[in-house]
């Protein structure tokens, strides 16, 4: 086809947009009805096994996606859990996520995160915009909330859990372990291993409530054996290798007669046991060490770094399974973590 001059320099029609695909198309592919497409996809009704395989083989060849906003209009409800957390660059948070979405896999549920880089601001405001999509429940880090947080909370009239912390009053559920007590129990194993000039490295307070609550716990368990920590190492920023050695070196140079450090995490934890390694230090012998988590990089070390497991998947888990319904008990949750000594820790005196 030839154009005409009048043609020339016009554009050439763009081809329509594709429609949004409809219930109609997949009932069409599929040869059933409308409604029973709807009760496929919603997974409600009696539906035979032969007619939901065709129906869903439709959907899934045609590409279809349901509008869950348009079912939320009569339920004013959407089938999503917000999951608010600090970070996604400490390594404690990612393992919470896998046990939350293990859990709720194939409930229909679906979790979506938001972050909040450990800012009580940050996380009103993302608080306030995952419920404004009106979820099915909510999971968050953390037992402390500015007052516009917690009222929400309050009024959302959804399962509420707060993970990771038990040591505080709850909106509504809490699933997690106690800090305090876990500073104490490591306080303990280091004074009977025959440790007395300790050192704590960790990041500055008082955003990081666990890890201050752990050292509080930290210093009632030195308290109770008649000591007192030596020196404190603290920092600001995100957990790692590098800040653990910077942190080492610094300690140890203000106070060389330091005979233990307790990390508040064990990134940088990892970090100071490559450095004491690298400096010829005798470790445990001359110095030891501990961290906090029980993160799976601790395998890869030269040396097993002591620290205590956090029961991170296992809050994830119980967390989802109440959200979802499937947990019903006791409003608060305590797990117990447990000291793993590694190689870094001297035996009991």
């Amino acid at each position: 086809m030839t154009r005409s001059p009048a043609d020339h320099g016009r554009p050439t029609p763009r081809s329509a947009k594709p429609r949004p695909l409809t219930l109609r198309d997949v009932s069409e592919a599929s040869g059933v009805s409308e409604m029973t497409v709807s009760r496929v996809l919603r997974n409600r009704g009696d539906v035979s096994e032969g007619t939901r395989a065709r129906v869903l083989e439709a959907a899934r060849r045609l590409g279809y996606v349901p509008n869950r906003i348009a079912g939320a209009l009569a339920s004013q409800r959407v089938n999503l859990i917000a999951v608010i957390i600090p970070s996604l660059s400490n390594l404690v948070f990612p393992e919470v996520l896998g046990g939350i979405s293990s859990e709720l896999e194939g409930t229909g549920l679906t979790p979506v995160v938001g972050v909040t880089n450990y800012s009580p601001a940050r996380e009103e405001q993302v608080l306030y915009e995952m419920l404004s999509w009106r979820p099915s429940g909510v999971i968050l880090a953390g037992l402390e909330h500015t007052p516009a947080a917690r009222a929400m909370l309050l009024s959302a009239g959804i399962p509420v859990v707060e993970i990771m912390d038990v040591d505080g009053t709850g909106v509504d559920s809490v699933v997690g372990i106690s800090h305090r007590r876990a500073g104490r129990q490591m306080a303990q194993a280091i004074v009977a291993a025959g440790y007395r000039r300790i050192g704590f490295l960790g990041t500055k307070m008082p955003e990081d409530h666990r890890s201050r609550k752990r050292l509080e716990g930290f210093a009632e368990g030195l308290a109770e054996a008649g000591l007192q920590l030596a020196d404190r190492e603290f920092y600001s920023g995100g957990s790692a290798l590098k800040k653990g050695r910077e942190m080492t070196e610094a300690i140890m140079a203000r106070s060389p007669d330091l005979d233990f450090l307790y990390y508040s995490n064990d990134m940088i934890g990892a970090g100071g046991l490559l450095w004491c390694l690298e400096a010829g230090i005798d470790v445990p012998g001359r110095l030891g060490l501990a961290g906090f988590n029980g993160v799976d990089l601790l395998e890869g070390l030269p040396r097993r770094l002591a620290t205590m497991d956090a029961c991170r998947a296992e809050i994830g888990r119980r967390a989802a399974r109440i959200v979802g319904g499937h947990e019903t008990g006791p409003k608060v949750v305590e797990l117990t973590p447990v000291l793993q000594p590694g190689d870094t820790i001297r035996p009991s005196a």
